[in-house]
């Protein structure tokens, strides 16, 4: 029994797929930025990212773990159409390990006081939820807010009109984060008024007694006399005042009670000013109503507006986006969505003046994400929250797509580096999968990365003689140690290698990385008609991308790969 747990189980669950931790490579033409700065706090490194979710998001794992503040996805909802060609447990279990996969990495994104905020409907909504409780810990489930997304019936619904989607909130660590409040509503601030002209403007009564017995509270229970009559009033000895004699004493004194408009009243009221609320902002509910928040037709107008010859098709309205952006974040904090869409939640993030990271593998990243956010940049993009923001433009983003896989197979079989690789693409991606920091020094040709102060990589096609590695050896140091990545050494062994150099280690490209991850895979989508489940069960080998159809051997790709050196050195 003291090894059981409650947990959710599905076909397929053990298996976990070995991603690869791909690199970036930015496409400046894609980029954009704005021709001039609108303000101080316009930002411009955020980033959107064309690829796979899930092999973006293992990439994002090293330089971005425990750094994004909120994370928003709206997620394929699993309604049968992407998933049609399986039955019921299987359609069901490739969702939920695909899911499980990212939420996994994005845990590990997110910061101590960071937040997740997923939209998803009845479909797998609470099988949903009890897969993050496993993943997140049952006491870091924060609430589920319900959106009224339809604001009419459909008459033709054969059992209840669908109205509403789930929005499951997750805090990282429950006992650090807080939601901040929202804005207060001129409906609220309206009920504050000032019928006697006091000096310190608008003001509310409130209730002048508490929840307490005379049993527990004997203090709080005394006459108060009403100045205007002279009654001596007592209250219940099931409900006190809610303050001492001595505090009341001063409230009478600053003349904030109350005795009603004629001055009558057979109980007194606190004066509390709206100019003197603890906070200006309210609390948010779990009932989130189209009126506040939007419906679909609000987002279906916003996309018309923005591409109105092919209007996406699944959007979400802004004024959502901004609600769950204002409730995690402050001005500047990271907002990550790895289900861009349409691009509502970076365009959002952008108007706010947060930082955001995007991806998205569909073509609509630049059919209509990209056009959308240069509107915003510009301040072309006039509707959603941009009037309420008073959004003006600005700021910009860089566009990166994923790398290709660091190993393919060459003509006869054999696992080569991919020849689309140059030296630095090299460098940088076996720099990442040995978690290291990628940063070529300007001074040290042996340096192109580290993981502290003292530690480095060096990463070259070369075949290293003894000498080479003896002059390695001299430059680094006894003080520092470096990680040699090289084709191969000869003139001697590894073992003589440890001895006779302690500060060197060496490992053999592509050798060292093999079993490490499955390569030449390239999409992990949640659309998966078409994908049996035995291809995410099985390590195959490395797959034949077309970019290495044409490879003649696996020296030509290595040597293709590492021509001259990294940077030009006669290594």
């Amino acid at each position: 029994m003291s090894k059981q747990k409650l947990e959710l189980t599905w076909i397929g669950k053990e298996k976990r797929p070995k991603l690869e931790p791909r690199i970036l490579l930015e496409d400046p033409e894609k980029s954009y930025h704005a021709k001039y700065q609108v303000s101080d706090n316009d930002i411009f490194d955020n980033r959107l990212i064309f690829g796979d979710n899930l092999l973006a998001l293992k990439t994002l794992e090293q330089e971005f773990s425990g750094r994004v503040k909120c994370v928003l996805i709206d997620p394929p909802y699993n309604t049968g159409s992407a998933f049609k060609h399986y039955d019921d447990g299987l359609e069901h279990s490739i969702w939920l390990g695909l899911m499980r996969d990212r939420l996994e990495i994005i845990r590990r994104l997110l910061s101590e006081d960071g937040s997740l905020w997923i939209t998803i409907d009845d479909n797998e909504a609470h099988y949903l939820k009890v897969m993050c409780d496993e993943i997140f810990g049952r006491a870091n489930f924060v609430s589920n807010a319900v959106w009224q997304k339809k604001y009419a019936p459909a008459n033709d619904a054969l059992w209840l009109s669908d109205s509403h989607d789930h929005i499951l909130i997750y805090a990282k660590s429950k006992q650090v984060w807080r939601p901040n409040k929202l804005p207060r509503t001129a409906e609220q601030n309206s009920l504050y008024k000032n019928p006697d002209n006091d000096p310190r403007g608008p003001w509310m009564s409130d209730n002048y007694t508490c929840a307490k017995s005379v049993d527990e509270r004997p203090n709080l229970f005394y006459a108060i006399t009403n100045p205007n009559t002279g009654e001596e009033i007592w209250p219940k000895k099931t409900r006190v005042w809610a303050f001492d004699q001595a505090t009341h004493k001063r409230h009478v004194a600053e003349n904030l009670i109350y005795w009603g408009k004629d001055g009558t009243n057979s109980t007194p009221r606190f004066k509390k000013f709206l100019s003197q609320l603890r906070s200006l902002g309210r609390v948010a509910t779990t009932v989130w109503l189209h009126e506040e928040v939007g419906h679909n037709q609000d987002a279906n107008r916003e996309q018309q507006a923005l591409n109105p010859s092919d209007p996406f098709k699944t959007p979400k309205p802004e004024r959502l986006t901004h609600r769950i952006i204002t409730l995690a974040t402050n001005p500047g904090d990271l907002v990550l969505d790895s289900f861009a869409g349409s691009g509502t939640t970076g365009a959002v993030a952008h108007k706010m003046g947060r930082r955001w990271i995007m991806v998205e593998l569909g073509e609509h990243c630049h059919t209509h994400i990209i056009p959308r956010l240069k509107k915003v940049i510009d301040g072309e993009d006039k509707g959603g929250i941009s009037e309420s923001v008073a959004w003006e433009g600005g700021g910009g983003f860089r566009y990166y797509r994923l790398a290709p896989s660091l190993i393919v197979n060459d003509r006869w079989g054999n696992p080569v580096i991919n020849p689309e690789f140059n030296a630095a693409m090299l460098a940088e991606a076996l720099t990442k999968l040995e978690g290291f920091t990628y940063a070529p020094s300007e001074t040290h040709w042996w340096q192109h990365g580290h993981s502290s102060e003292r530690d480095f990589i060096y990463v070259t096609t070369q075949n290293l003689s003894a000498e080479q590695l003896q002059v390695l050896a001299d430059e680094v140091g006894q003080e520092r140690s470096l990680l040699v990545c090289c084709t191969a050494f000869h003139g001697v062994t590894a073992a003589k290698a440890a001895e006779r150099w302690p500060n060197l280690t060496l490992k053999k490209i592509p050798k060292m990385v093999l079993a490490r991850c499955h390569w030449g895979r390239d999409d992990y989508s949640l659309n998966v008609t078409n994908l049996p489940m035995a291809e995410i069960e099985k390590a195959e080998p490395a797959a034949p991308s077309n970019s290495v159809k044409n490879t003649k051997s696996r020296k030509a790709a290595l040597d293709n790969a590492g021509q001259g050196g990294l940077f030009g050195e006669n290594e």
